[in-house]
Order: structure tokens, then C-alpha cells, then sequence
């Protein structure tokens, strides 16, 4: 493999490792940042919000889920009902 071959890769294989760890956000355009240690980068997760009903029903399934950052400094969780962004620099 030629050097310039090598060095693509390297640094296609380090977009795609940015690309699925901690990352910067947006909430409705305004730059989210944790409200506990000030950090601005946050690993995206969903959390299913269960309601009294459709869990006695058993249909958990049917519950809205939540957007949820986990910063990647102190581990605050920061909840959104909205849609997020992921910021790409």
C-alpha cells in the first residue's frame, strides 16, 4: 500500500471514530453545553419515556422516546424532548 493510500485511510478511519463517540451538540441552533461542568462534548442516547397506561397495557413499545446527552466529562444526563443536532466541525 502507498503512503498516500496509508494516510487516507488514517484519516478516514479517524472521521469515522469521531464521528461515533462524544460529539458536540445543538438545540434548536443554540450550542448545548452541560449545565453542571460547562463540557461541550456529550455521548447521544434515547430514553423511553413509560407512561402508568400503556405499561399496564403492555405496550411500552408505543411510548415516545427522549433524546438524551451524556457529558462526556462528569456523566450529568441532559434530557430533550426535541430533536438535537450533532455539530460536526
Amino acid at each position: 500500500m502507498s503512503s498516500g493510500a496509508k494516510r487516507l485511510f488514517k484519516i478516514f478511519a479517524k472521521k469515522i471514530k469521531e464521528s461515533m463517540g462524544a460529539g458536540q451538540y445543538q438545540a434548536n441552533g443554540i450550542n448545548i453545553s452541560c449545565v453542571h461542568c460547562q463540557y461541550d462534548k456529550f455521548e447521544h442516547g434515547y430514553a423511553q419515556l413509560n407512561t402508568a397506561f400503556l405499561s399496564f397495557l403492555n405496550l411500552d413499545f408505543a411510548n415516545r422516546s427522549a433524546n438524551i446527552l451524556t457529558c462526556h466529562r462528569c456523566g450529568y444526563v441532559h434530557w430533550f424532548n426535541k430533536n438535537i443536532k450533532r455539530v460536526y466541525s
